[in-house]
């Protein structure tokens, strides 16, 4: 049973632990300001092949050009347009984001509250892949069950159409390269490789809906002879394998209109050697540098294809001494009966704490304790920058060290960046708003009004949501740190903006948010 257990923390680390302008001289900071408003589809339909660097950041993305490890990078960069700061999602974590960008929602609407989260409804913590410590705790074929299945067949909302499920509607077929979340229209076999379903009690093949088109590691690919799949590099979750698949289907000429492929690997390098490392730059560079070399050349490329290439979350920097950085949410929330992870939540249980990274939902289970006195517990704890409860059908914000708060709702006389009106009551200023002739002004967390929102509504339950300064996170039991590295999870712009390389096209989303890129995409292509 040991060797199984082995098997199976193996197999669930490596597929689920992503967690994922103008014309320019690649050396110049671009102003993303300057950009011109959105334009009508070109009439000529290219394939768009859309490319995502886990925890590319614009910083690093322009050093590593600057430094010349990115040619293909610089390539695109230099034949097209470049945006530095699109808003993510949030908790900005890859599997609610990927949701955000596929569906065109944020989470009140996807349902896919993070990485890790508690479902009242199965009483039990959902768990995405969260790091190796947890990962001994916890049961991992659920695990792999939850990320690969239930995920995208189940805890996807089903009335939130993907884009895989649109452009399937309207006869366009898609694809998806080691996509987390990828649900569609046309059904799969995903194969489990037999020496670990003989050695677990994973089934031999899982049935999945998703496009025409779909790649997922060791589980599926497109091309036989893919070989960048073995165990030592994650079973195929990894930039090459992205790379070569992507390149199969343009040699094949078997390029739908629509393709997103993931490269991974960035992610987990700016987590362990810091937001400067340019190390998961330069090894996407070359997986990219694969497809485009399917075309020719580089201009045949960018000529034939319309690219985009772009972040999901960036990463703060965190502190490198362990009791300085981190900040144990059990330690805030002393005198409460907190679950255990490697246990099933039982009657006696009070909270449930799921983390991920910098932001954590705090669940009150328990129906004699109220929200109000967790909040003021968390309140002691001067690095807590967000703390949101729901308040009928307002959100209820305050922070650390402060006895200020604003409540707010959709809808109402003010009117923020993207065109979304809000009632605001309070100090705003808390969540670093300026509002000037009942205008919005968001400073260092971008759309937060929104994108909190969302969070507060993705599921259902009582929970506080908490977020921390940069700098710092937020830890429970066993959950994964990144001491001297990067980390995400919060509304934070250091946490929040990734850049976006545009070719091919002279076209750009309707606002420079991630949530707003599906639209976008389904007009380049179905015109």
């Amino acid at each position: 049973m040991k060797i199984n257990h082995k098997v199976s923390i193996l197999l669930v680390i490596s597929l689920c632990l992503l967690t994922i302008g103008c014309r320019t001289n690649h050396s110049e900071q671009l102003n993303q300001q300057s950009v011109k408003s959105p334009t009508t589809a070109n009439l000529k339909t290219k394939p768009v092949i859309l490319i995502i660097i886990d925890s590319l950041m614009d910083k690093p993305l322009q050093e590593a050009i600057r430094q010349g490890r990115a040619p293909a990078l610089k390539h695109l960069l230099a034949s097209g347009q470049y945006f530095p700061k699109v808003v993510s999602s949030f908790p900005t974590m890859s599997v609610t984001i990927d949701s955000t960008l596929l569906t065109g929602t944020y989470a009140d609407r996807h349902h896919v509250p993070g990485l890790v989260w508690y479902s009242g409804k199965e009483k039990r913590m959902i768990y995405y892949g969260n790091g190796p410590k947890e990962a001994m705790k916890i049961d991992q074929l659920q695990v792999l069950m939850d990320s690969v299945y239930q995920l995208n067949q189940v805890q996807l909302n089903k009335e939130t159409k993907t884009i895989h499920e649109e452009l399937a509607a309207k006869g366009k077929k898609s694809a998806s390269i080691n996509g987390i979340v990828f649900r569609g229209k046309t059904e799969h076999s995903l194969k489990v490789p037999r020496w670990i379903s003989a050695t677990t009690r994973l089934p031999d093949k899982m049935k999945v809906t998703g496009p025409a088109w779909l790649s997922y590691a060791a589980l599926a690919q497109l091309d036989p002879n893919n070989r960048h799949d073995p165990l030592w590099k994650k079973y195929g979750m990894n930039n090459e394998f992205s790379g070569h698949d992507v390149a199969f289907l343009i040699t094949q000429k078997q390029l739908p209109p629509f393709t997103i492929a993931y490269f991974p690997e960035n992610d987990m390098t700016v987590h362990r050697g810091g937001i400067a490392n340019l190390d998961g730059i330069a090894k996407a560079d070359q997986a990219l540098q694969v497809a485009l070399n399917a075309y020719g050349s580089w201009d045949q490329a960018v000529k034939n294809a319309i690219w985009i290439v772009m972040g999901d979350s960036a990463q703060s920097a965190v502190y490198d001494d362990r009791q300085e950085a981190t900040v144990d949410i059990r330690t805030l929330l002393d005198g409460f009966r907190i679950a255990k992870i490697d246990q099933p939540v039982g009657p006696e249980d009070q909270i449930v704490i799921s983390t991920n990274e910098r932001m954590a939902y705090i669940y009150a289970i328990d129906k004699n304790v109220r929200l109000t006195d967790i909040v003021k517990q968390l309140q002691r704890e001067d690095k807590l920058d967000i703390i949101a409860v729901k308040d009928g059908k307002n959100v209820r914000v305050t922070a650390g060290k402060t006895s200020d708060q604003f409540s707010y709702r959709p809808g109402g006389k003010y009117t923020d960046e993207y065109g979304q009106t809000w009632t605001i009551s309070g100090e705003p200023q808390l969540a670093d708003i300026a509002i000037t002739k009942n205008r919005i002004k968001y400073g260092k967390y971008p759309d937060v009004l929104a994108r909190l929102y969302g969070a507060m509504h993705s599921h259902e339950g009582r929970y506080v949501v908490v977020t921390i300064k940069p700098g710092y996170e937020l830890v429970t039991e066993s959950s994964p740190t990144h001491i001297g590295g990067g980390a995400h999870g919060s509304l934070h712009e250091k946490d929040s903006l990734v850049p976006m390389i545009v070719t091919g096209t002279d076209t750009r989303p309707k606002t420079l948010r991630i949530i707003d890129m599906k639209e976008w995409i389904l007009q380049l292509a179905n015109p």
